[in-house]
């Protein structure tokens, strides 16, 4: 997969080397020549120096045939015009932006371009290791309204349909893990000690499912 990275920060020199070594065809745009610095020595990613929302940088760094573009300068307005720059003058399939003003996501979204918030990832991810630090999330969705998150069935719940844990519009089982093999949760299947389950659920239920989790047969 080819992927241009829109600023070589801390954040789009990790992602570069990390897509690199997964064997991915990466190009690097930064308007800092020291930026490079941040690369390992090694490194044999292409390096293109410029702004990231200039056509002809763009260009030749290779957008044409991307099938990526990934915006993680350090300025929001910077990332928004790479990235629409990208999607709408070159079309290409997969575009992300990181934004440091949570409030600017809705203009993102408007424009049909998927964002990273440095501020809600932090607090959520703060919040869920505080709170609720058994349940291990997988994915969020939008604004981090929507979770799939993964916990072990306490013993209690042995020999319960799967399908009863499910609270409408606030938890779903979307997947068991049993001994290595994923199953998806049809009528009937019924828990087993040791399953590792995955749980589609909003964020303002996850106290719920805690609760639910932590509770003990008798309680």
């Amino acid at each position: 997969m080819r992927v241009i990275i829109v600023g070589c920060g801390r954040v789009g020199s990790h992602l570069a080397v990390q897509l690199v070594t997964e064997g991915n065809d990466v190009r690097l745009i930064d308007r800092e020549p020291k930026a490079r610095k941040r690369l390992p020595p090694s490194f044999a990613a292409a390096f293109h120096l410029g702004n990231g929302f200039s056509r002809s940088v763009l260009e030749a760094a290779g957008i044409v045939h991307a099938d990526a573009c990934v915006a993680v300068t350090s300025g929001d307005n910077s990332n928004i015009v790479s990235a629409r720059t990208a999607k709408e003058t070159f079309r290409v399939p997969i575009v992300l932006a990181r934004i440091h003003d949570p409030g600017r996501a809705d203009i993102y979204r408007d424009l049909g371009i998927p964002t990273i918030s440095c501020v809600h990832w932090a607090v959520g991810r703060i919040h869920q290791m505080l709170l609720h630090r058994h349940l291990t999330p997988e994915l969020s969705f939008g604004n981090g309204e929507n979770l799939l998150v993964r916990s072990h069935l306490p013993a209690y719940l042995t020999g319960r349909q799967l399908t009863e844990f499910d609270v409408d519009g606030e938890i779903r089982v979307v997947e068991i893990t049993r001994a290595g093999r994923s199953l998806l949760p049809a009528h009937g299947v019924l828990a087993e000690p040791g399953d590792l389950v995955t749980f589609a659920v909003s964020a303002t239920a996850l106290a719920r499912l805690r609760s639910f989790l932590d509770k003990e047969l008798g309680t």
